[in-house]
């Protein structure tokens, strides 16, 4: 009884993340595209945030929710990119165990946030498009707050469920992450327990946020692009523009996190390109996309320009 009574006890203080890559030459090319990729998601994303702030023409339910989810994206890297770029320095690629339910806390927080922002987003199209007399009515500040907030108690709730799960597993044996992050899949196959139970209900919870945020969001762009094909070319050709970007910023967010939590692929090497794809490329994509597509941003962009040189000569 007491050896069982010890091995339930967690013991492990620290795990080791074998990262994205083996041998020196290949981590410091991953090192050099990695720095460049998340110092242009920080720059870009406060780009945004900083535009959107300060122009009252971009000041609207649309872009409140834009700069929402810079926010999200410049967070969702920013919980496993720096950890991952040091990684790629050192052999020593050790995480204690606060630091490990550090990152499963926060990055589903964020992600889970950012999975019911995306809906918020596309709601928030669907009324332009579809419902534009009543646009202001449906989507005045008040909504748009109130979305946000939602999205970062569902987050919150998400994350929290998780970690509970994960803090009362017992871990006493192998310490091995084979990531360049902790992940909760990964993290509960290392538990000195039977694991596939909770295996299934970490899928369920998973899957209880985004399958059905990834259904309302079909729903949302289907509609949208029904309404679209019925009105007139030149709106319809500004609606598609911009609904084809939102779609693709959903599909590289959602698929991915898909096959890792939901409908999990047996492929260890898969699973680390589709988790590079959902924290690093998605951030990066959503303000390239959102603001070199969008005429408005590029105005307010020119805008800021402008005042900040001018700023500069009369100083």
């Amino acid at each position: 009884m007491d050896e069982m009574d010890g091995r339930n006890k967690s013991v492990v203080s620290e795990f080791v993340l074998l990262g994205l890559a083996h041998s020196h030459s290949n981590q410091v090319l991953l090192f050099t595209i990695f720095l460049m990729l998340y110092l242009l998601i920080v720059s870009g994303n406060i780009v945004v945030m900083v535009l959107i702030s300060r122009d009252h023409h971009l000041h609207s339910p649309m872009y409140f929710l834009l700069a929402s989810l810079s926010f999200f994206d410049m967070w969702l890297s920013s919980i496993t990119t720096p950890k991952m770029l040091t990684d790629l320095l050192r052999e020593n690629r050790t995480i204690s165990f606060a630091g490990c339910m550090f990152q499963v806390f926060f990055t589903h927080c964020i992600a889970a946030g950012e999975a019911v922002l995306l809906v918020a987003m596309a709601y928030d199209r669907y009324v332009a498009i579809c419902k534009p007399l009543h646009y202001f009515t449906m989507m005045n500040l008040r909504r748009c707050t109130g979305l946000v907030l939602t999205s970062w108690t569902i987050g919150f709730i998400h994350a929290m469920s998780h970690l509970v799960e994960i803090m009362g597993l017992p871990f006493c044996g192998p310490k091995e992450i084979d990531s360049f992050f902790c992940d909760t899949p990964l993290i509960i196959k290392l538990a000195c327990v039977d694991i596939h139970d909770l295996d299934i209900l970490m899928n369920v919870e998973c899957g209880a946020v985004g399958v059905p945020c990834f259904i309302l969001l079909l729903i949302s762009y289907t509609n949208i692009l029904v309404t679209v094909c019925q009105s007139s070319k030149a709106g319809a050709n500004k609606a598609l523009s911009t609904c084809s970007a939102h779609i693709i910023v959903v599909m590289v967010f959602f698929v991915p996190c898909i096959f890792i939590y939901v409908w999990p692929l047996k492929f260890t090497w898969l699973n680390k390109l589709l988790a590079v794809f959902y924290s690093i490329f998605t951030p990066l994509l959503n303000p390239a996309i959102y603001t070199m597509r969008n005429k408005e941003m590029k105005n307010a962009m020119k805008r800021f320009i402008n005042n900040y040189l001018n700023s500069k000569r009369n100083f």
